[in-house]
């Protein structure tokens, strides 16, 4: 599985999904989209949006999301 964390400084949301999937031992790439333009460009190429959290699991958009939400897709399909 792959799976690219875009977030933002500061964001609550972002902190807890990232410390979220760090407490289940999940493997991500996180890409702060404050910090880098080409990876809010990224993101809002993906999802269509600029609010992050959003992730992308294997191709799979989850657009501003939230810890629950990944854990919910996650479950879902036998990922965690």
């Amino acid at each position: 599985m792959t799976m690219i964390l875009y977030t933002k400084t500061g964001c609550p949301w972002c902190n807890a999904a990232r410390d979220f999937l760090k407490e289940k031992s999940v493997h991500f790439e996180e890409r702060n989209v404050t910090e880098n333009p080409d990876f809010m460009k990224e993101m809002v190429e993906k999802s269509g949006q600029s609010k992050a959290p959003t992730v992308d699991i294997d191709g799979h958009i989850l657009a501003d999301t939230d810890a629950e939400a990944i854990g919910a897709y996650l479950k879902e399909k036998g990922l965690l």
